[in-house]
């Protein structure tokens, strides 16, 4: 689940590739490092038009898979030259290219392993009593665009350009209630014609 910097505001749209579109528009209007989204898929180029940095999944699971190689190789290694040398055949104690197979196998079970272990860890995917949801239709047929709110920001202008670029709705979430186990929401604050409004459509259930 995206993780929510409050206050902020959630734009919801229905289709996947305008969501995109008007992601990446306001990251660069509004100078935003922090945006996210909630998909009900995933949505191709959504994470270069949020500017989220390249995770550190295949970075760790690469230097696992190394080492597993290395570990995998040393263990059949020390086993047949030290720990139990046994001449076969005439072959040399070290025989690397039966030992290939198993450092390769070892190698990728490591890898597998911490591969799950690390996506969970960081996409915070543990057991809890229960999880936070901003909307349910966000995993049938909806999409939200998060944009946090900043100090010195006008909340009006960025739900104004949102609207402007097609967004069906806007709120604000300003914070979560762990009791209650919901999130506190209220609608958007427009300007219109100068004037100050919140909008009157109603806070999506949750």
């Amino acid at each position: 689940m995206a993780r929510i910097e409050y206050p902020a505001i959630v734009a919801y749209f229905h289709d996947g590739h305008h969501l995109a579109e008007v992601a990446e528009a306001t990251r660069i209007k509004f100078k935003k490092k922090n945006m996210d989204a909630y998909t009900p898929y995933p949505v191709h180029g959504l994470e270069d038009a949020l500017g989220l940095k390249r995770s550190h999944v295949s970075t760790v699971t690469r230097y696992v898979i190394v080492t597993g190689w290395c570990l995998g190789f040393i263990l059949q290694a020390w086993t047949s030259s030290v720990d139990w040398a046994t001449n076969i055949g005439g072959k040399p104690f070290v025989s690397w290219p039966a030992f290939i197979p198993v450092t390769f196998e070892s190698g990728i079970l490591m890898g597998g392993i911490t591969n799950l272990l690390v996506m969970l860890a960081l996409c915070r995917l543990y057991p809890r009593p229960k999880t936070l949801v901003l909307d349910p239709k966000l995993t049938d047929d909806k999409f939200a665009l998060i944009v946090p709110i900043t100090s010195g920001e006008e909340e009006s202008d960025i739900v104004a350009y949102l609207e402007s670029h097609g967004a069906e709705d806007c709120v604000v979430v300003e914070g979560a209630d762990r009791q209650t186990q919901e999130y506190q929401m209220r609608p958007a604050i427009l300007r219109t014609k100068g004037v100050l409004t919140h909008e009157a459509s109603p806070a999506p259930a949750h």
